[in-house]
């Protein structure tokens, strides 16, 4: 039921003054959200604001417990060439997700692209934190706008 689902896009690159506002805005939509019955929640799991998404939304699966973490991600490799303290986080973030979808066995050019499209087309929601026109975020919401999702930019 794609009506009850968000999801996610932003940069992988934020500035660290911006981190603790973007989480608090980002806790307030989900929660809202929440309280208009949208329950499933899809994170693509990239380094950044993906990460940042996932663990809030692993937060709010504590306290309401019809709240669902879709990982989609790109391939089963994504996590090849990050330092060991993100594989970590990025580890404990898929076990405690309710389910993964690989777009990708390997890596290839457009599985990121195929990803995004993922994530839109399964949703009606899309939380944006969007800074660059020129990257995969702004294709994203860009996307996002043609199939007429609800846009929630932080």
């Amino acid at each position: 039921m794609k009506e009850k689902n968000c999801c996610f896009t932003g940069h992988r690159i934020i500035k660290k003054n911006e981190i603790d506002l973007i989480k608090l805005k980002l806790k307030q939509e989900i929660v809202k959200l929440i309280n208009n019955d949208v329950n499933v929640f899809i994170c693509g799991g990239a380094l950044g604001f993906d990460t940042i998404v996932a663990l809030e939304v692993l937060e709010q699966k504590k306290i309401y417990k019809d709240v669902q973490l879709i990982m989609a991600l790109p391939c089963k490799e994504q996590d090849k060439n990050w330092k060991e303290k993100e594989k970590n986080v990025y580890k404990n973030i898929l076990k405690s997700a309710d389910e993964i979808v690989y777009i990708s066995d390997e890596f290839s050019k457009d599985c990121m692209l195929k990803r995004n499209r993922y994530m839109v087309d399964n949703s009606s929601f899309c939380i944006c934190y969007l800074r660059k026109k020129r990257s995969g975020t702004a294709y994203t919401v860009n996307y996002a706008k043609i199939k007429n999702l609800t846009l929630i930019e932080i």
